[in-house]
């Protein structure tokens, strides 16, 4: 369930344009909401590698920053030791918008899509996704 902000968390996005706020605090809500809809379990919130992360027991760390290099956007990172985002190219091809091999781009001034719920599904479910055979295999 979504709390309260944590501390070193609020701290990181406190550094935040008004919008890029805004954008992540969406970002944040859809978080917690796919992991309330799908009973993934607590979703601990903490800074790793100086980025607002998502954890849950069974799941794969979801970082959301917003890129200084690029202040129009906010990226949502994903392990690059898992087959997370090479799964997402797969799967929505270009209604998502991608840099490298662990990060999804959600521009500020534009709806967040709608395919990041199943992204944020299969990142905070990843280690029992991994484990099911594929259907039909």
């Amino acid at each position: 369930m979504e709390g309260k902000l944590d501390v070193s968390v609020s701290h990181k996005v406190d550094l935040y344009s008004a919008k890029a706020k805004a954008k992540f605090f969406e970002l944040r809500s859809l978080v917690y909401a796919v992991a309330r809809d799908n009973d993934l379990g607590t979703i601990v919130e903490t800074v790793k590698w100086g980025q607002p992360s998502y954890l849950s027991k069974h799941g794969s760390t979801v970082r959301i920053d917003w890129l200084s290099e690029d202040p129009e956007n906010l990226g949502v990172f994903f392990n690059c030791n898992t087959s997370l985002v090479e799964t997402f190219k797969e799967v929505f091809g270009n209604q998502l918008v991608y840099s490298g091999n662990r990060v999804v781009v959600v521009a500020i001034d534009k709806p967040v899509p709608p395919e990041l719920s199943a992204c944020f599904f299969m990142a905070l479910n990843y280690h029992k996704l991994k484990r099911q055979p594929l259907l039909g295999a």
